[in-house]
């Protein structure tokens, strides 16, 4: 059984930029995505650069973004647990009170945006519960068999077919309404459906034992300290270089060379397997290099630290990513859905990230927390 090592766990700076990476960049790829509306209606301003912002944006944050900021859920319950453990209190009641609220909050947000994953979060971070208890080796172990996505390598092995005709139903039902729908209309299918399309579409992609995967290794990272520069004992060979930033350095190595290699490879046949095993090569790479770099290099901190305000506003820059995006994309609001092609939907999705990076500052300016994240924090001690 797991228990404290008692070392503080004072803020980490490098989780707050990488959390403001991930939401910047869920923004940018739901813009890509017109927020989730696929329209077969013929785009009245669309650019030559269109496919090929989509290609490298898919190839860049598709699948990516969400598994980082899956994998700083897990850092944070961590911290959280590691931090009552240290007082002697038990964490995992409290921690299924905050994954309750969680629920809620992605009730709230799948009245705008149909693609919420706060519901899916909340369940996923019920797991964490009991595997907080194991040891590590138990821990590691649980992590390489979700990372070989199991369900897809079953399916390829047996040569099972798992039927998403009732996703492409959903998503078919859902879309029509953000076309022609009424604000009430949209929020009324989204919260019908909303849910169930989610998770069909996570079993669709083989993200359902990724994200999980990514919530489970957030919360081993914790327990080797591995986001702290921590250095090792003068006389160990490492001429005073933290191992930690040794071990990211490592990881960078090997993901780079591994996903140079994979895309050369056509994947035919293996590709609901090899594919989301891709996407996480890639993810480990963004994040090593950007952890290898925030270290490294006094002026990439100064250029993220913009990114930290950001990322310590997730919840909230997340709802009101939805709340803004779905304005402006769907039938109710600018319907943009059908005038913009993708390069001025990324502009968009740009000038988003700015408005809500500026009012981030100015939230900043007089509270210690943003809105949403102090609600869901005075909740979860009430």
């Amino acid at each position: 059984m797991y228990k404290t090592r008692n070392l503080p766990n004072t803020r980490i700076d490098v989780a707050d930029a990488l959390r403001g990476i991930a939401v910047a960049g869920i923004i940018l790829y739901h813009s890509v995505e017109h927020f989730n509306i696929f329209t077969q209606e013929p785009i009245v301003h669309p650019l030559a650069s269109d496919q090929t912002v989509a290609d490298v944006l898919a190839w860049l944050l598709s699948g990516k973004m969400y598994g980082i900021f899956a994998m700083l859920f897990g850092l944070s319950f961590f911290i959280m647990n590691d931090n009552q453990q240290q007082k002697g209190k038990c964490f995992s009641g409290r921690f299924a009170w905050r994954m309750c609220l969680l629920f809620m909050f992605g009730i709230i947000n799948v009245a705008f945006y149909d693609g919420d994953i706060l519901m899916l979060y909340a369940c996923y971070g019920l797991l964490l519960i009991p595997i907080s208890y194991l040891p590590s080796k138990w821990v590691w172990a649980i992590i390489a068999l979700l990372a070989i996505q199991p369900v897809e390598l079953f399916c390829l092995l047996t040569g099972t077919t798992l039927d998403h005709s009732t996703m492409w139903e959903l998503y078919g039902k859902i879309n029509s309404a953000h076309e022609h729908g009424t604000f009430w209309e949209n929020a009324l299918i989204n919260l019908r459906y909303g849910f169930e399309v989610n998770f069909r579409f996570n079993v669709f992609s083989g993200r359902l034992t990724q994200l999980l995967c990514l919530f489970i290794l957030g919360m081993q990272l914790g327990r080797q300290r591995l986001f702290y520069n921590e250095r090792l004992r003068v006389g160990d060979g490492t001429s005073g270089m933290g191992r930690n930033l040794q071990i990211w350095h490592s990881i960078l190595i090997c993901s780079a060379i591994i996903v140079i290699a994979l895309s050369f490879v056509d994947f035919g046949e293996l590709e609901s397997w090899l594919k989301p095993i891709y996407n996480l090569i890639i993810l480990l790479m963004i994040v090593s290099a950007i952890v290898s770099a925030w270290y490294a290099f006094e002026g990439v901190r100064r250029v993220l630290h913009h990114l930290c305000i950001f990322g310590r506003m997730s919840l909230t820059n997340y709802l009101l990513q939805s709340i803004i995006g779905c304005a402006i994309f769907c039938g109710y609001g600018l319907a943009c859905y059908h005038l913009l092609g993708i390069t001025y939907a990324v502009m968009v999705g740009c000038g988003m990230v700015i408005v809500q990076y500026l009012f981030a500052r100015y939230w900043f300016s007089n509270h210690p927390r943003g809105p949403l994240e102090g609600l869901w924090r005075k909740l979860t001690w009430i």
